[in-house]
């Protein structure tokens, strides 16, 4: 036993019971392996601990704004950093209130270099069991065990000496003077204890049972108490690692009809009765009387069904993009659309379809799935990752000829076993009397292959840029992120012509697996000349785990181990003269084509 050890074992007999915090006591989440758990910093960046794993540990400071411990910490922060950063110790701050971003960088000022990871639901700040604002954690983001948790100062020293040095023998807990961290969703959830059918459940049926069912995208049905319990630890994992839900984005960036974040409230319900043993009460199970609809149509039935060709899918290889024309049948009469669906028959071959309509009288064109229409033209919805039903906003659409033909590019992905996937687009179109006045229009901020910047091999953030800019006065509706499985991350920012800029939407944590279109809540009006600049940000390191090879320098490509980066911007004209002026300028583009 090194001299270390022994001191702080006799520090740790010697502290008294009331001074000191058990790592397995004190709190029901709390214990010596706290598990895995994510955090968005001051800036938004997304901080996964397991992506650390390849370090000996992270060192978490307790941050509370106007703290006296907090602001000394930075300069303690600064001179272990150059220190131990090298040895293999990662170096954050940690703010267990949930304080906005601002007021925390007001409090810290222009000194800090590090993330502060802001615990807005307290849940991982109440995990590690933190108590104190001067407490600082020594955490093994292999393990996810807290080796260390004492104040800054030579224990600290000595402590990361030691890991660096092979680790300690056992963990280390020290008392800390500083102002007390209160839990009061925590003490009011544990005391009165927290109801599976009144707080519970109906968090689980808003947010999980919708793909957790029968015949549901997700892996297992969360249609009982029994299964809910049952798959309770998996639950708190996802939550503390924002794995799920899927595809949320930054909370504190905009407002989304389909965020999919869960309210902090609720995520603390949830965890409190997982750490109570997931009991039940109530004489009904509310995960058991949900009745889904019988047919998977979500409008009803659709006024018009597409039946695509069937493609058969091998158990193995690599499979080239299919391209498929098929004329729009049953449609006798030009109608607006007001709704699509794409229903696959095997989800789990298929990835993604893009789509492009030709107009009766019009031919094909190389490179036109993606690029410009003509601003009547209806949207029809492809399939991508956690793909929705769309439906357009109140008073949108666009005009389906009859005689129309689709054309879809699709990607398939083999699965170990032959398949055969035939999939159908519903149709729902407005009232033969009733005209929308407004349009779906937008521009995609693409980088294709001409200038695109190969990625290099083992680079963790390596950023790439487009914009598009908006030409006449519009409302912002939506946006849709697209990389493969190096993305990391997608910011997307209004350049306003005054010279302000303002962030709309930030996908923290891109995941391939989920492609939607986030939809604001309202639309956003952005003057004519405003700039819309998305920043991808890819990881191309090892600790990527999705990553196929961190050894290789990543060019552009349509397969998923190569790279894509698309940000589809999607808005309104404010001015509906506009529409004539685009419709002219599709029309000489067409008659271009045509001569070309």
């Amino acid at each position: 036993m090194t001299d270390l050890s022994r001191l702080l074992r006799r520090s740790i007999v010697a502290i008294s019971a009331g001074a000191v915090i058990s790592l397995a006591a004190g709190s029901a989440l709390a214990q010596d392996r706290v598990g895995d758990f994510a955090l968005l910093d001051q800036d938004g960046t997304y901080h996964n601990m397991s992506w650390y794993d390849n370090n000996k540990a992270i060192a978490l400071f307790t941050q509370v704004n106007g703290d006296a411990t907090s602001l000394a910490s930075i300069a303690q922060i600064e001179k272990l950093r150059a220190q131990y950063e090298e040895q293999g110790i990662v170096f954050m701050m940690l703010n267990p209130l949930g304080q906005s971003r601002e007021s925390v960088k007001a409090s810290l000022g222009d000194d800090l270099t590090v993330p502060v990871l802001i615990d807005d639901a307290q849940i991982v700040a109440e995990a590690l069991n933190i108590q104190k604002s001067g407490e600082v954690i020594l955490y093994n983001p292999s393990s996810f065990r807290v080796m260390y948790r004492g104040p800054a100062g030579d224990a600290l020293n000595e402590a990361m000496s030691a890991v660096v040095a092979g680790g300690l023998d056992a963990p280390v807990e020290l008392a800390v003077n500083g102002s007390q961290i209160e839990y009061p969703a925590r003490d009011s959830n544990m005391t009165a204890g927290v109801s599976y059918s009144k707080d519970v459940a109906p968090v689980l049926i808003q947010h999980c049972a919708d793909c957790h069912r029968d015949g549901g995208i997700a892996p297992f049905a969360l249609d009982s108490h029994a299964m809910a319990q049952g798959w309770s630890p998996m639950i708190r994992e996802v939550l503390m690692t924002k794995r799920m839900p899927p595809a949320q984005v930054d909370p504190h960036i905009g407002e989304f009809s389909n965020s999919y974040n869960v309210p902090f409230e609720d995520q603390q319900k949830i965890l409190h009765w997982i750490a109570q043993g997931a009991p039940r009460d109530g004489e009904q199970d509310p995960l058991a009387m949900i009745e889904w609809p019988e047919t998977e149509w979500a409008f009803g039935e659709p006024d018009l069904i597409i039946d695509l060709p069937p493609q058969e899918i091998p158990a193995t290889g690599v499979l080239d993009y299919i391209n498929v024309v098929v004329p729009i049948q049953g449609l006798t009469e030009d109608r607006w659309l007001k709704a699509s669906q794409y229903i696959p028959s095997d989800r789990t071959v298929l990835h993604h379809t893009l789509n492009a309509l030709i107009e009766p009288g019009q031919r094909p064109k190389p490179g036109l799935i993606g690029s410009f229409t003509h601003p009547d033209q209806p949207y029809i919805t492809p399939y991508i990752p956690g793909a929705e039903p769309y439906i357009e906003d109140p008073d949108t659409g666009g005009l389906l000829k009859a005689g129309t033909t689709l054309a879809l590019n699709m990607h398939y992905t083999t699965n170990g076993r032959a398949s055969v996937d035939q999939g159908r687009i519903g149709l729902w179109f407005y009232g033969e009397d009733e005209i929308p006045t407004q349009r779906k229009l937008g521009e995609c901020a693409c980088i294709f292959a001409n200038d695109w910047t190969d990625i290099p091999p083992h680079d963790p953030n390596f950023a790439q840029v487009k914009s598009v800019k908006v030409g006449y006065d519009a409302y912002l509706t939506g946006f849709h992120p697209h990389m493969h499985f190096r993305g990391k991350s997608m910011v997307f920012e209004a350049h306003y012509p005054d010279g302000r800029v303002e962030q709309l939407l930030n996908i923290a944590r891109y995941n391939y697996d989920w492609q939607v279109e986030y939809k604001l809540v309202e639309p956003k009006f952005v003057p004519a000349g405003t700039e819309i600049v998305v920043t991808g940000v890819f990881d191309n390191s090892e600790q990527n785990k999705a990553n196929p090879d961190p050894d290789r320098l990543v060019p552009w490509g349509e397969q998923s181990w190569d790279e894509m980066f698309f940000g589809q911007v999607y808005w309104k004209a404010a001015d509906p003269s506009v529409l004539d002026q685009l419709r002219e300028r599709f029309e000489a583009r067409s008659a271009g084509f045509a001569a070309n």
